[in-house]
């Protein structure tokens, strides 16, 4: 009988703690990066833009890094390499013979 009370107390106990704990909501930081690249060139970044944007404040990262970039590949892993994750990428094309318009959308945990 004392076991069951034991074993009863403590499940009790975790099944609290495990409530608690899922109950916090993960908070992240976003950035967006625009990418623009050749049409009809395999995907040759013609230059990368990145806006001012709250999430870069206190960042190990920096605007001119990031546009001195010139491969999307590159650009993937280096914001890899400073913690932050991809999350999304939308494109805009209007003509056949216009650049690419890509929008890569990070994220990393604050």
């Amino acid at each position: 009988m004392k076991k069951y009370i034991a074993f009863s107390v403590v499940a009790l106990f975790l099944l609290f703690a495990a409530e608690g704990y899922s109950q916090e909501i993960t908070k992240y930081n976003f950035l967006e990066i625009i990418v623009v690249q050749k049409a009809n060139n395999r995907g040759k970044v013609k230059r990368i833009k990145v806006e001012e944007q709250t999430s870069l404040i206190g960042q190990n990262i920096s605007i001119d890094e990031i546009e001195d970039i010139e491969e999307t590949s590159s650009l993937l892993n280096y914001m890899n390499a400073h913690d932050w994750e991809f999350l999304d990428r939308q494109s805009v094309v209007s003509d056949d013979n216009d650049p690419v318009w890509m929008s890569y959308i990070f994220r990393k945990r604050k």
